[in-house]
């Protein structure tokens, strides 16, 4: 770039003589040049102008200044750096020697003994920078300098400076922070953390052992997607000179979870140290599940079986308790669920769960008393780690989950950082007989049925009257009308009043709960059809709560509906790395995978949510689409019967059905459905959505799309996905269906979509 030399030549003539160029990379342009004050030779990177551009001056040159705050033997210090002619640029040491890139290029493989010092040599130099709050963000072998025995990484501040700048503008240059290659599952979803730059370090570190960074893809996203979802390939196996034991290391450091990687770069190096002594007394990692609990669901004993409720709530809270436990691992609650019930022994349990100890109990409820027995067994050897009893009056609860929760966290031997002993009992609420009415609420709010919502909605209502400030009661009000909606059970209008009212009301009361905005994510969605209202919110709730599945399966769920199905899949994969059983989420990433016409992998994804759960109706109604849009009819057919089996006269799925019949010609059973469709629609809501389907499966087309058109007057949300469903693709020509699925999508990605009126 011979303009952008002589420029900088000018610039700085009077402090630098720049001599030539030595390289580029994806975010700057390195010079070879002499200080002229101190008479040393520099580098000098100045950032492509795109890139500072988007960065700004000042934001660019903050961040740089807290990294030139940085010193240690193993970080490449900072000279210099400003501003010149719109160039921004900062100065380092000139290194006689090479990148470990070029090395590597050249080796392919280092030795295990100098592949490991040099790790811990940067272990060192990261753990300085965490300490005074500085993340580097693209540890890779180009930003390792190796001179005369010394490894020293490059590069601090340049990549917070960007990250700092917004993701949104960083996006519309079309650069990226961080290196795909080296990359975390978190920071690809633009959430860098400290252990961010652990899982980098250690794809350097595999590299330099293995030849080539763990869990490649094709693409950029196929290597994140792999990473989420499966396990690298030992080094030791193909070259026996690595340590077994450095490989469990690896492992650790490599996980999807920043919570299942090491602590700190210091705990990392100590690892790596004693994976590299021979001895057989050295420690290599400790226990990879050993602090990891999964709480299965308790067993309710009492004698009223509607108490079940109260044991499904005991459950939830103590692993919501004990998930806010810093250094304890604990297995998703949706996870665990999936073996309610079974028999198998705790260890066979606990390997499936991945988890080191499995708590199991019991809960009997009788008038104002009761009793919970809960054991904490090793999956290791099936021996008990703790019991205890505890025999109470019902208005004792809180504290006897606290007392449980504590207990559970001295017998595994996990510090507990300053305050988690306080966030235990923090249920929202001071009245157990409102805590009993919003665990009796969630209850029924998973069942799914139109009674059921019912009764949840009147347990919520009870449950405030007796607390007026319980945001969590108000966040389940707010979700029964979102699900009444959303399953056709109310018509669009009328939910969103009494929605917003409670959302808006929780808000008020904890505008810091990840619940609250992900119902008025969602209620932006589906209500109001504010795509860029919705995304802000779900960004607001994961900020709040990193690791509450629900915010991600329905912000996943929305940029689904935008077409942006590449994300939604990755958001898909970091909810189903921490809960591989939970199976709305296995449901949906099938669903995506339909949207995107890859019929076979949908299809087998949602065959292996029914071999999780073979009543599973979602699964059914999503395999019955992706079955017929891959022609293969009678199976469709099939499907969708099978998901009225579990439903009864639900619109959706005898809409559906009606849709799959049509199609294959069976036109008499489609139009007694279509019948039926109507006669629901006396004595409850129906959308004209389903009607619409139906007809438009028996080729009945410009009556189909009216039904459409009418949909679209009452803001049903099923027409959000007309542009990416495969089975309008039939009517993609037709310009009265091209006109319906413009409007939508005007209306859908404006800027401020006005709410529906009530």
């Amino acid at each position: 770039m011979p303009d952008l030399i002589e420029q900088l030549r000018g610039d700085l003539a009077d402090r630098y003589s720049v001599e030539r160029e030595l390289g580029r990379g994806g975010m700057a342009t390195v010079y070879l040049a002499r200080d002229l004050k101190h008479r040393r030779s520099v580098a000098i990177k100045v950032l492509l102008p795109e890139l500072a551009a988007t960065v700004g001056s000042d934001r660019f040159l903050r961040e740089i200044e807290i990294a030139a705050g940085l010193d240690h033997p193993h970080i490449l210090p900072l000279y210099d750096s400003g501003e010149a002619g719109g160039l921004l640029f900062f100065v380092m040491p000139y290194v006689d020697g090479e990148s470990l890139r070029d090395r590597l290029d050249r080796e392919k493989q280092l030795p295990v003994e100098e592949a490991v010092r040099i790790a811990t040599d940067l272990c060192e130099a990261l753990s300085c920078a965490h300490e005074r709050g500085v993340i580097h963000r693209d540890v890779k072998p180009a930003n390792i300098l190796l001179s005369e025995g010394h490894a020293r990484i490059a590069d601090f501040g340049i990549a917070g400076a960007v990250s700092a700048a917004g993701s949104e503008r960083l996006t519309n240059t079309g650069l990226t922070v961080g290196t795909p290659l080296y990359m975390s599952p978190e920071q690809v979803s633009g959430e860098a953390e400290y252990r961010s730059d652990i899982y980098a370090l250690a794809c350097v570190l595999y590299e330099m052992l293995a030849g080539e960074p763990p869990l490649q893809g094709p693409t950029p996203r196929a290597t994140s997607a792999r990473r989420l979802t499966e396990t690298p390939r030992p080094v030791h196996r193909e070259r026996p000179a690595v340590p077994e034991a450095l490989d469990h290391v690896l492992a650790r450091a490599l996980r999807p979870l920043p919570a299942d990687r090491f602590s700190t770069a210091s705990d990392f190096a100590a690892a790596l140290r004693a994976a590299a002594d021979p001895s057989p007394t050295a420690r290599t990692d400790d226990e990879p599940t050993g602090r990891s609990v999964a709480v299965l669901p308790f067993d309710n004993l009492s004698p009223d079986p509607g108490s079940e409720y109260f044991s499904d709530g005991i459950t939830a809270e103590l692993t919501s308790a004990l998930a806010g436990v810093a250094g304890l691992r604990v297995a998703a609650r949706t996870s665990a669920a999936a073996f309610k019930g079974q028999a198998e022994d705790v260890r066979t349990l606990g390997r499936k769960l991945n988890v080191g100890a499995i708590l199991e109990g019991s809960v009997r409820k009788q008038g104002d008393r009761v009793r919970i027995s809960a054991q904490l067994v090793n999956v290791a050897d099936g021996y008990q780690l703790w019991s205890n009893r505890f025999d109470r009056r019902f208005e004792d609860i809180f504290a006897i989950q606290e007392e449980i929760a504590v207990a559970i966290v001295e017998a595994l031997r996990v510090r507990l950082l300053p305050g988690a002993e306080r966030s235990l009992g923090e249920i929202g609420t001071t009245s157990v007989a409102a805590y009993n009415l919003y665990l009796q609420g969630r209850f029924h709010l998973e069942r799914r049925t139109w009674q059921a919502f019912e009764r949840a909605a009147e347990c919520f209502l009870e449950a405030i009257a007796e607390d007026p400030d319980y945001a969590q009661a108000h966040a389940g009000l707010a979700d029964t009308y979102l699900l009444l909606e959303r399953y056709g059970l109310m018509h669009p209008r009328a939910a969103f009043v009494r929605f917003k009212g409670a959302a808006l009301r929780a808000l008020r009361i904890d505008p810091g709960l990840a619940e609250v905005h992900v119902a008025l994510a969602y209620g932006k969605m589906i209500f109001e059809w504010d795509a860029v209202g919705a995304e802000a919110e779900f960004r607001r709730a994961i900020q709040l709560n990193p690791d509450y599945a629900p915010a991600r399966h329905l912000y996943a769920w929305s940029l689904g509906s935008r077409g942006r199905l590449d994300e939604a899949l990755v958001q898909y994969d970091r909810i189903l790395a921490a809960e591989p059983h939970r199976l709305i989420s296995l449901t949906n990433r099938g669903t995506i995978l339909y949207f995107g016409r890859q019929l076979e992998g949908a299809i087998e994804q949602l065959e292996s949510v029914l071999d999780l759960d073979p009543a599973f109706a979602a699964a059914h109604q999503w395999l019955g689409r992706a079955l017929e849009a891959a022609g293969r009819r009678d199976e469709s057919i099939a499907a969708h019967r099978r998901a009225l089996d579990v439903l009864g006269d639900d619109p959706e799925s005898l809409a559906s059905l009606a849709h799959a019949l049509g199609g294959a010609g069976q036109a008499g059973e489609a139009r007694r459905l279509v019948d039926r469709l109507a006669e629901l629609g006396r004595s409850k809501y129906v959308s004209p959505y389903w009607l619409g389907l139906a007809r438009l499966g028996l080729g009945e087309t410009e009556t189909g799309l009216s039904d459409l058109e009418q949909a679209l007057e009452d803001r049903f949300d099923w027409l959000l996905f007309l542009e990416v469903d495969p089975i309008f693709d039939s009517l993609r020509s037709n310009p009265r269906f091209e006109r319906l699925a413009r409007r939508v999508l005007e209306e859908y990605d404006r800027d401020a979509a006005a709410a529906p009126d009530s």
